[in-house]
């Protein structure tokens, strides 16, 4: 009920952007669990983002994307952070989803994604959890895939 209250009080852009949010959201989920993953990242590749997004749109992208998740089950950080960049690429900017393990020895095996747009981390976490793990890929909104170099962990 409280939730709905919320949602009931947002503005007309808010309620906008969590729409927007919503149903990339859940698209994405869908891709994944049908294994289309590769899918997402050309279609996002496709709209040409580039330039980095000012703040104002950093924090609306990760707050959409977050709330949009609670209602998605199964929307997990890969989920968010593609569902992020799309939204960001869709309007023009560019963003890295960036995979990454937890460091330090006896770790388990559980990659995380985060959203990164120009050096600012909007989804994934903080600048003090991203220091405790060790990047492995990158996915850019231009598409390409590159391993990232173990200078740049």
């Amino acid at each position: 009920m409280q939730r709905l209250r919320r949602i009931l009080s947002l503005t007309p852009a808010e309620a906008r952007a969590l729409w927007r949010a919503f149903t990339t959201v859940l698209r994405i989920r869908l891709a994944i669990a049908r294994r289309r993953t590769d899918e997402v990242r050309a279609a996002t590749a496709m709209l040409g983002a580039a330039g980095a997004a000012p703040a104002w749109e950093l924090r609306v992208t990760a707050w959409s994307v977050r709330a949009a998740a609670r209602l998605v089950p199964g929307a997990t950080c890969l989920t968010q952070a593609l569902a992020g960049q799309r939204i960001l690429a869709r309007k023009g900017y560019a963003s890295t989803v960036r995979l990454s393990l937890p460091g330090g020895r006896g770790s388990d095996f559980r990659p995380h994604a985060w959203l990164i747009s120009g050096n600012v981390i909007t989804l994934g976490g903080s600048a003090s959890d991203y220091r405790h793990h060790r990047a492995l890929l990158d996915y850019e909104s231009s598409g390409r895939a590159d391993p990232v170099a173990e200078a740049e962990a």
